[in-house]
């Protein structure tokens, strides 16, 4: 067999087999560039109005609850309603919350508790919405698909976070904040305008109502399924312990290299777009568990190279490498989820994932902070580094079943694949 080039480019098969994959591909990455926007000019508005690095950084704060309480009722819900109408229903709050925002900033004196209120329900909205989202994806997508579909979406997600901070900073720097939001509105009512256009995707039969008793049950589901709970557990030991972006201003500065401190938080996304740009080969993987196991070391492994260190190119390299395994790494949870969870569940773990996503990168800014203050920056990030690898290594070893998780042989793989594809 002669190999081909083209053997590395991303798998197009989801976008020609699913006119809905096309049409949440299209939403998603529309979206993305209007969210993407007012993150850029929320906090650079926040920063004008009061001078304070505090009031800036509290945002953060207001986020997370909502983010973490709606996330995983949202998990619930999903199983519960009609995803369509959930993801139509938070677009369309999101597209008024960011109307909020633009008629604040066309204000003579802007407000600034309008800009807190928005952010904790934008973070509310993501929760409720980010479940059906995800849950949807293997309802609409072919079973041996799953894989080439989330290399998309991470495609997607990597366009949307390059071009939107990249145009945000133009727009306000020459125009002011409104033209600002008023992209983002213009966003996501096209957005809305193509949810409209989705496939209904009314829930399982014998769904119930949302309720705590669902949110165990979901929860009790990945507790007793080790592929899924170590998927969660390696996701989230590589966030807490080798997270370093909050580092990255000191680290620019004992490298007496200023100028990078952009390149050192746009590295790893660059090498995220490189590994999914040659993602061909992995709708050829069957060993996914592998894909999380090595991609989740490859990042510790990176993030330690990082702080040790001198040169700065050769930081930026080690960073951009961490970037690419985190990718690899996302892939093979992703596509493990999306193989083995029942669709009655799906928007419950889905929940449950969230949480993982949010509080684990939360967590790992102030195990770095911390950390940074007893060792030193460059400690902190080297020592975070190959914690990760250790802990991923343990964690490897208490989980076999991880380790071994082949898509053609798993039982639960095969049971979702039996129970028929869209």
């Amino acid at each position: 067999m002669t190999w081909k080039p083209s053997a590395l480019l991303p798998d197009l098969s989801p976008w020609r087999s699913s006119r809905d994959f096309r049409l949440l591909w299209v939403q998603g990455l529309i979206a993305y560039f209007g969210s993407f926007t007012a993150m850029v000019a929320l906090p650079l508005q926040i920063k004008e109005l009061t001078g304070s690095p505090f009031a800036v950084g509290a945002m953060g704060a207001v986020e997370l609850v909502p983010l973490v309480v709606f996330g995983l009722y949202g998990g619930a819900l999903a199983d519960a309603v009609d995803r369509r109408r959930m993801i139509l229903a938070t677009e369309a709050g999101l597209a008024l919350l960011a109307a909020v925002l633009l008629l604040n900033a066309l204000l003579p004196r802007p407000m600034l508790w309008p800009l807190y209120v928005v952010a904790a329900g934008v973070s509310a909205m993501a929760g409720l919405q980010r479940p059906a989202l995800d849950a949807l994806i293997a309802r609409i997508v072919p079973h041996d698909q799953l894989l080439a579909a989330a290399a998309l979406n991470a495609l997607r997600w990597q366009l949307g976070a390059v071009a939107g901070p990249a145009l945000a900073g133009l727009v306000v720097a020459y125009a002011g904040h409104g033209p600002a939001y008023a992209t983002t509105v213009c966003c996501f009512a096209v957005s809305v305008a193509l949810c409209l256009r989705l496939s209904p995707a009314p829930p399982a039969g014998g769904a119930g109502r949302p309720s705590l008793r669902g949110i165990a049950e979901g929860a009790r589901y990945a507790w007793s399924r080790p592929v899924l709970l170590g998927t969660y557990a390696i996701d989230l030991a590589a966030m807490l312990l080798a997270y370093p972006p909050t580092l990255f201003p000191f680290l620019a500065d004992e490298l007496d290299a200023k100028w990078s401190l952009g390149l050192m938080y746009a590295a790893g996304s660059v090498g995220s777009v490189v590994l999914t740009l040659t993602s061909g080969w992995t709708s050829r993987v069957r060993r996914h568990g592998l894909m999380v196991v090595f991609g989740a070391a490859g990042w510790g492994l990176a993030v330690a190279g990082a702080g040790w260190f001198d040169d700065v190119w050769a930081v930026l390299l080690c960073l951009a490498v961490a970037g690419a395994g985190d990718m690899l790494s996302g892939l093979g949870r992703s596509t493990i989820w999306n193989q083995t969870i029942p669709d009655g569940l799906r928007g419950r773990l889905a929940g449950i994932e969230v949480l993982s996503y949010s509080v684990g990168p939360q967590l790992g800014q102030v195990r770095s902070g911390a950390m940074a203050g007893w060792t030193g920056t460059r400690g902190a990030v080297w020592g975070g580094g190959l914690a990760c690898v250790a802990a991923v290594g343990l964690l490897a070893a208490a989980l076999p079943r991880l380790v071994a998780y082949d898509a053609t042989t798993d039982p639960d793989a095969r049971r979702r694949r039996a129970a028929g594809a869209p």
